[in-house]
């Protein structure tokens, strides 16, 4: 079984971010920390250092960046690569739902919501008294994502379709 990451950071304006946040990884393993100081300070995102642990876990997801027995590390995997595009679907948690949502017709945030909330563990949802606004805004990351992979593209404004 595919291991699907949760994760979803706000994404830049193109793909070149990405890039830049992949290429801002060692290509030698290092530590945690160091990984997340360089993706705070090369990638040009403007991240904090929450922000880069949560951009450091989506590199992952995307087989951008991997763990190894001595660190974290960039792959050889370009951000263009098709590749990347499929790692997003199968694993980034909700990212699988939410596409398979727009088979059916375009759909609009809430729909992508539910999508996702049906995705959501119940564990998770009596854990989390707010887990419905978190499960909107990664809805919202999720379509966003979706669209910069090329993988959706926005309808009048506020709705999405599969491209």
């Amino acid at each position: 079984m595919t291991p699907r990451f949760k994760p979803v950071p706000v994404p830049p304006d193109d793909r070149d971010g990405l890039a830049a946040a992949r290429d801002a990884l060692p290509v030698v393993p290092r530590g945690e920390e160091d990984c997340c100081r360089r993706l705070a300070e090369r990638s040009g995102l403007g991240l904090g250092r929450d922000d880069a642990r949560v951009w450091l876990t989506f590199l992952r997801a995307l087989g951008l960046a991997e763990r190894t027995a001595s660190g974290f590390r960039r792959t050889d995997r370009e951000a263009d690569d098709p590749e990347t595009a499929t790692a997003f679907r199968e694993r980034v948690l909700g990212a699988r739902e939410v596409l398979d949502a727009l088979v059916e017709e375009p759909v609009g945030l809430d729909e992508a919501t539910a999508a996702v909330a049906a995705a959501t563990p119940a564990w998770e949802r009596e854990r989390r008294a707010n887990w419905r606004a978190d499960a909107r805004e990664r809805a919202a990351r999720l379509l966003d994502w979706a669209v910069l992979f090329g993988l959706a593209e926005r309808e009048n404004g506020d709705r999405y379709r599969p491209v």
